[in-house]
């Protein structure tokens, strides 16, 4: 073992898939993409999601208390990261990527239709934002496009190159919720 730069460690763990986060304030909406997120847990599902202050789309999501998380694929993986390179502030995205915002269910941000999966969430809660830019997430409404054939989501190792899933290993059988010593 040898030393590992702690301003680095975020790299070893670093959560994925990338995602797109679209909001809507004052009618207008936005999308960002984001990799710090996590499922905190499964009914209600709940996800954590970090988005600093600095970022168009902390104010939108702060004021609002909603959003909408997409789940592009590796046919989007260039355009998402563009779509981080850039601020809402400055740039429609939705005109500026091609993109198409559909209406959602039960908020006010956008479905993505060039995703394969959006995920509709309210904020649940806020106490951890000040301090970290950490939200609480509520899963309100899921959506997957069965006609989109693509699966294989992507995530980012934190330095500018990403990894693309790829082969599937099947070990149901082996998860059981509490099992004996092996």
């Amino acid at each position: 073992m040898e030393d590992y730069d702690l301003g680095k460690v975020f790299k070893l763990i670093e959560p994925g898939p990338v995602v797109l986060v679209t909001t809507s304030s004052n009618g207008r909406p936005n999308i960002m993409t984001m990799s710090w997120h996590m499922a905190m847990e499964f009914v209600p599902p709940l996800i954590g999601c970090i988005i600093s202050p600095e970022y168009y789309s902390f104010e939108a999501l702060y004021a609002t208390g909603e959003c909408v998380i997409g789940i592009p694929t590796v046919e989007m993986m260039k355009k998402t990261v563009d779509i981080g390179n850039c601020s809402g502030k400055d740039v429609d995205k939705f005109e500026e990527f091609g993109l198409t915002p559909l209406p959602a269910g039960k908020v006010k941000a956008p479905l993505l239709a060039e995703c394969f999966a959006n995920i509709e969430c309210r904020v649940v809660d806020r106490s951890m934002v000040d301090k970290y830019g950490l939200f609480v997430l509520e899963a309100v409404k899921a959506w997957t496009d069965p006609e989109h054939k693509e699966r294989r989501t992507f995530h980012a190792n934190g330095d500018g190159t990403f990894v693309v899933d790829g082969e599937s290993v099947d070990l149901k059988d082996r998860m059981v919720k509490f099992p004996e010593c092996l």
